[in-house]
């Protein structure tokens, strides 16, 4: 049977993975016993495959499973349930309003407001149990997707868009600036989903062409982030809690065929 392509995402107590249709998410309860949900994914854009375009639309399709998945595992917590994400928001909003109003040449300057408003993300990812349920996810989707063990890293995680993101970014920032005044938050707004799409797109052409040098290069800060910063080893406890979501979502994938 040919596998599925699979995405997911770490919980602060549990794994969510998602499929082409549904999704399955487990989590550990406070007294240690295991609970898991499953469900079909909220359809956004519908067959929509229009290059720049499917980028957002995919992005939210994977958002919009978090409220079905509050809603069936209601001890499941999120990655930015914690006060210092909230703090992250704020300071980073602050930080790249401050940015955006110095005298930095406008490129270098838009890439740094980016990467400010990339910290609420990397706090996000970091937490007592989440950077090893973020660590069980990929081993476990990377198991069913190869059959042999798989490693904490995986080549498909969102992190590798960081580096497209960043570049995309800072240029439809920069093109923003050149907007009359009046009209630059649209510009930015636009800018902001244009890159977004345009980064969804070069990650794609990066997992088709793995080899290549550029394609290295830009994958590099997504590889280092999960190296050092967002996963680690799973305890034989969280895997099995990652693969009873793995279960559960290929159950439901099967049950919607």
């Amino acid at each position: 049977m040919e596998k599925l392509r699979l995405g997911g995402m770490a919980l602060q107590n549990g794994v969510l993975v998602h499929g082409p249709t549904s999704w399955g998410a487990a989590i550990r309860l406070p007294d240690g016993r295991l609970e898991s949900a499953s469900g079909t994914k909220p359809r956004v854009g519908g067959g929509v495959s229009l290059p720049f375009v499917r980028g957002p639309l995919r992005l939210a399709e994977a958002f919009a499973v978090l409220p079905a998945v509050k809603r069936g595992l209601p001890g499941a917590r999120m990655p930015y349930e914690r006060p210092a994400v909230a703090v992250a928001l704020v300071a980073a909003s602050t930080g790249a309003g401050l940015v955006r109003r110095s005298s930095l040449p406008v490129l270098p300057r838009e890439a740094v407001a980016m990467f400010a408003s990339l910290v609420p993300a990397l706090v996000a990812l970091r937490g007592d149990e989440l950077t090893s349920y973020h660590g069980a996810e990929h081993v476990s989707i990377g198991t069913y997707e190869t059959g042999e063990r798989a490693t904490k890293e995986h080549d498909r995680c969102g992190s590798h868009l960081l580096g497209p993101l960043l570049v995309a970014s800072a240029v439809a920032g920069a093109a923003a600036e050149l907007a009359p005044k009046r009209h630059r938050t649209a510009a930015r707004f636009v800018g902001a989903v244009g890159a977004v799409g345009a980064a969804v797109e070069v990650f794609g052409w990066m997992g088709r062409n793995a080899d290549r040098r550029l394609s290295r290069a830009l994958s590099r800060p997504g590889t280092e982030l999960q190296r050092r910063v967002s996963t680690s080893e799973p305890s034989a406890a969280q895997l099995e809690v990652a693969n009873a979501a793995l279960e559960a979502c290929l159950a439901a994938e099967q049950a919607s065929s």
